[in-house]
């Protein structure tokens, strides 16, 4: 086992320890060897003695080093380090794509050494020099977790929770959770199994759609409806809406998944977010969760990122009155950047119609080719496209049940939409970049170059020339980006800041971004704001989401004029 601590910080990580400094929450553990648990550095006990103390960079090395979580501070629970999303070297990137699942894909760690463009032995000396452990130990520790998550969350049975996890057998299952956690699935769940979590794990044995609700954490604060306000302004109908109003705000959308589809419907209550998921294959849990978090950035650290941007005084009163802006992910690449491209020199309102009549030409040619290889299929309705009306969203909450008047969307005074509708053919993921590349898109009202960009993207993301998730070397797939005819430094910069997650992406082309900046008596040209920008790394992209925020008026939201 090779060395894990981090000596050369020893006394800083001490001290943070031993004043339960909340900043470092998530970014390193301690390992306390007289007791053979590890810690957060809030951990409420007492204090070891630094010699009794080990310190590790992630929960897998603790976990490796032969240290089992504690019970008091729960680090299993912990939000994910927005560290090692700063960073587009290697090490980074192996994590983003292991916590993504592709370690836990066929041939394994091969696959992902192979996806990196480097040899798996290069991939383990690296992974092991920046963490002390390898991507199987990693892979490993994702899935513990994973497993924790269902036991608590759900009641699943033992065996589907294995399954869903991405173990290979039950006896690999009760090993590993024992190991990682000192107690077996059972006790974790009769641990867990207690007044009020009892009652709602009782209530989720019996949902008849399969559905599970799982608790995601994150930092504090957490401006939630702006974020939904952003996914709401531009939802498309079949795909993806924002229901609900005040404080029941809920977000709905379809997933495509690596063993099939899905659906999620997403609200915050006190600290956690509650993720109804349904999904065709249980494997797929795991991977949808991960990307549920990257959607809404739950892993961000608002304390840290306000604080820098606060410095400046011309962000300052923009942060102070939003705290805890979140930058908006996504969870499917390719659907971003088409949004991107047909929202180049048009409103957020135009772009969604656009976006909504591609949709639906695509998603009922999928359909089509789906019921063809199923002749007794039943075909389900797909949405109209929308011009600037709520007539869609309507027609499929109707559809599923729903009682929503989108009339009353926008009164305070109406009802809450009823939410956690079952799984049905009201919302469907994203059309495929395959269905793309060889579509017709005659009738659609866009132009001959928008046309030319959008298949030669989609063709670009079918072969597999052009990748579009976290774990791309962003450098290489900006340059990929902007050879696509019609693609500029806008959408690459946009594509980088939502799919890439690059926290540092700042669109500077971006009209709202210069104006904004202009009224705050910034630089308004490119080159003097950015060189002003210098000082709000590496949170340019928040930058980006307060000066956008602030205009309160999202109506041009691209400016591609340079873009040939």
């Amino acid at each position: 086992m090779p060395e894990t601590a981090l000596l050369d910080d020893f006394d800083t990580y001490y001290r943070a320890v031993a004043s339960r400094d909340t900043r470092f929450d998530g970014r390193f553990f301690t390992g306390v060897t007289t007791t053979g648990v590890y810690c957060r550095p809030i951990c409420p006990a007492r204090t070891p003695k630094p010699e009794n103390v080990r310190f590790f960079r992630v929960a897998a090395a603790a976990e490796a080093a032969g240290f089992r979580t504690c019970r008091r501070c729960r680090p299993d629970k912990v939000p994910g380090s927005p560290d090692w999303n700063i960073r587009a070297d290697l090490a980074g990137r192996a994590l983003r794509l292991i916590a993504d699942g592709a370690a836990d894909q066929q041939d394994g760690v091969a696959a992902l050494a192979r996806t990196l463009a480097v040899s798996e032995r290069h991939l383990h000396r690296v992974l092991v020099a920046e963490l002390g452990v390898g991507p199987l130990t990693l892979a490993r520790s994702r899935r513990a977790q994973t497993a924790r998550l269902l036991l608590e969350s759900t009641a699943l049975p033992v065996s589907d929770v294995a399954f869903a996890a991405g173990y290979g057998s039950i006896r690999q299952f009760n090993d590993s959770v024992r190991e990682a956690f000192g107690a077996t699935p059972s006790e974790i769940r009769v641990r867990f199994g207690s007044g009020a979590a009892a009652a709602e794990l009782a209530g989720s044995a019996v949902e008849g759609d399969g559905a599970l609700t799982l608790r995601l954490t994150y930092r504090t604060p957490f401006d939630f409806a702006a974020l939904l306000g952003w996914f709401g302004d531009r939802a498309i109908p079949g795909v993806d809406e924002v229901v609900g109003t005040g404080r029941d705000l809920v977000y709905r959308r379809a997933l495509r998944l690596p063993h099939g589809t899905g659906q999620v419907e997403l609200r915050d209550d006190k600290g956690v977010v509650h993720a109804r998921l349904v999904v065709d294959d249980l494997r797929d849990v795991a991977v949808a969760v991960r990307r549920c978090r990257d959607l809404l950035d739950l892993d961000a650290d608002p304390a840290q990122v306000d604080a820098v941007l606060a410095g400046d005084p011309a962000l300052a009163p923009l942060v102070a009155a939003r705290p805890g802006l979140r930058v908006p992910g996504a969870v499917d690449g390719f659907e971003i950047a088409v949004r991107a491209v047909l929202g180049q020199q048009i409103s957020v309102a135009a772009a969604r119609t656009m976006t909504a009549r591609l949709v639906q030409r695509f998603s009922a040619v999928e359909l089509a080719a789906e019921a063809a290889l199923v002749p007794n299929a039943a075909l389900p309705a797909v949405s109209p496209a929308v011009s600037g009306s709520p007539t869609a969203t309507s027609a499929l909450a109707a559809a599923s049940g729903a009682t929503r008047d989108p009339d009353k969307d926008s009164d305070p005074e109406a009802a809450p939409a009823s939410h956690f509708v079952d799984k049905k053919a009201d919302l469907l993921p994203f059309p495929r970049p395959e269905t793309l590349a060889a579509g017709d898109y005659e009738g659609l009202g866009l132009t001959r170059r928008t046309v030319a960009t959008l298949r030669a993207l989609a063709t670009a993301v079918a072969s597999g020339d052009l990748a579009l998730d976290r774990g791309v070397d962003r450098t290489e797939a900006r340059a990929k980006l902007l050879a696509v005819p019609g693609i500029g430094p806008w959408t690459a910069d946009y594509v980088a800041l939502r799919v890439f997650g690059d926290p540092d992406a700042f669109p500077v082309g971006d009209l709202i971004v210069r104006r904004q900046a202009e009224r705050l008596g910034l630089p308004g040209a490119e080159k003097a704001l950015l060189a002003h920008a210098e000082s709000w790394r590496p949170w340019r992209a928040y930058a980006a989401l307060h000066l956008w925020a602030s205009s309160g008026d999202p109506v041009i939201e691209a400016t591609e004029g340079t873009e040939q």
